[in-house]
C-alpha cells in the first residue's frame, strides 16, 4: 500500500484519519520537514508528501517535486483533495514500476520492453511474471513452485506450461542478447542470478 505523509498539516492529518478505513492509501503524519527528512526507514521515493508551506528544504535534500502536493490553494473540498492524492499516487505508481534493472537489463513493465545495450524484446505479461518473480526472489523455484505462484495451478497438476514459457522466453532472450545465463536451471529449480 503507498504512503502519503502529511507534512506539519495536523487538519488534514485529523479528517483523513477519520476516514482512513476508506482510503486507498496509507497516511503518516510528521510535524515538520526535518522528521520526515531525518527518518531513513522510509521508502520517501514511492510515497507522496503533502504539505500547506514551502518546500525548499525537502527540494534541497533530493527529494523530487513529484512526489510533493503542496496545498497553498485551501481550503478544498474534500473529494477534489483525494482526487488529486490518488492521481499523484498512480503517476508514482507509473513511474516507479516503468523501469526496474535487472543484471545489466531494463525492465519497463509499463511498455513490456525488456532491453539492454539498445536492443529491445517485447515480452508478454506472463514473461514478465515470470522474469519478477525469479528475480525478486533469488532463489531457485521448482516447476510446482512456479505452476502455483505464477499460473495458480496445484502443485500436483500434470502440464508443461511452465516448462514451455520458460523454455520460450530463454530462447527469446538468447537469440537477441546472445544470453544463455539470463534464467539458470538447477536440479532445484529456475533462477535468476
Amino acid at each position: 500500500m503507498q504512503k502519503v505523509f502529511i507534512v506539519n498539516f495536523n487538519s488534514l492529518y485529523e479528517i483523513l484519519d477519520e476516514i482512513k478505513e476508506n482510503l486507498s492509501f496509507k497516511i503518516v503524519k510528521f510535524e515538520n520537514e526535518v522528521d520526515l527528512i531525518n527518518n531513513s526507514d522510509l521508502d520517501i521515493i514511492n510515497s507522496l508528501i503533502i504539505l500547506k508551506n514551502n518546500n525548499k528544504l525537502l527540494l534541497d535534500n533530493k527529494i523530487m517535486e513529484k512526489n510533493i502536493l503542496n496545498l497553498n490553494d485551501l481550503p478544498l473540498v474534500l473529494t477534489k483533495l483525494l482526487q488529486l492524492v490518488n492521481i499523484k499516487l498512480m503517476k508514482l505508481k507509473f513511474n516507479h514500476q516503468s523501469k526496474i534493472n535487472i543484471n545489466g537489463y531494463v525492465l519497463n513493465i509499463n511498455s513490456k520492453f525488456f532491453s539492454k545495450n539498445d536492443l529491445d524484446l517485447k515480452l508478454t505479461e506472463k514473461e514478465i511474471e515470470i522474469i519478477l518473480y525469479l528475480n525478486n526472489t533469488k532463489t531457485k523455484h521448482d516447476i510446482a513452485d512456479l505452476q502455483k505462484n505464477i499460473w495458480g495451478y496445484s502443485a500436483n497438476m500434470e502440464t508443461h506450461t511452465v516448462e514451455t514459457h520458460i523454455y520460450r522466453l530463454r530462447k527469446k532472450i538468447s537469440d537477441l542478447f546472445k544470453d544463455e545465463k539470463f534464467i539458470m536451471s538447477h536440479k532445484n529449480g529456475y533462477f535468476i542470478e
